[in-house]
């Protein structure tokens, strides 16, 4: 026999997932029936080494929750029981996280069932699309090559330029030593015309 919660108390579940998903753009629905509790547990301590959050909730609880706010679309044509994800860095690293999960056969039965990307609803396979994308800290790291290539090309141009001019300037300086008359590397300047 199932347990009934009273409008009451489901009004104060339904403000309190309203309340954590405060702010919140992006998630990711799972499935997790297919686990048992001890692989529950240990899938609940991977996500948390990578600040991912899951709650499961019924979907009309979730529904209600979500009201008016840019995840609301996750949640159309589901029924019953699901886990919602958010957290990590950013989206594609919880999509990548998630999905890397969803592979392992330690937590066989865990999958996703979808979610929602700045306002719009994301399939399966969807999912699994944004998980090859660059994660922040991989753009980042392409954007900073971009900034310092040229730079290091320059400093290279630079060093090579004056590594001639101090190896001109050493050699003028070995035959001034040796007595001898330094012979010029440039030619000579112009005389500058009568006043």
């Amino acid at each position: 026999m199932g347990i009934v919660m009273s409008k009451f108390v489901k009004d104060l579940l339904t403000r309190d997932l309203k309340s954590q998903l405060s702010g919140v753009n992006d998630v990711l629905l799972v499935n997790v029936v297919g686990l048992n509790s001890s692989k529950t547990s240990k899938l609940r301590t991977e996500l948390r080494k990578k600040q991912i959050r899951l709650e499961v909730v019924k979907n009309s609880m979730a529904r209600r929750a979500a009201e008016g706010t840019p995840i609301a679309k996750a949640f159309e044509g589901f029924e019953g029981t699901m886990a919602i994800v958010w957290g990590a860095d950013d989206f594609v690293s919880l999509t990548k996280e998630i999905v890397r999960l969803t592979e392992a056969k330690e937590f066989e039965g865990f999958v996703a069932r979808g979610g929602a990307m700045d306002g719009a609803k994301l399939s399966p396979a969807e999912v699994k699309e944004v998980s090859k994308w660059p994660s922040r800290q991989e753009q980042l790291s392409l954007l900073v090559g971009q900034i310092l290539g040229p730079g290091s090309r320059l400093a290279g141009q630079l060093k090579a330029g004056g590594g001639a001019i101090v190896s001109q300037v050493k050699t003028h300086v070995e035959n001034l030593e040796k007595g001898g008359a330094a012979e010029p590397t440039t030619e000579p300047a112009a005389e500058a015309p009568p006043a």
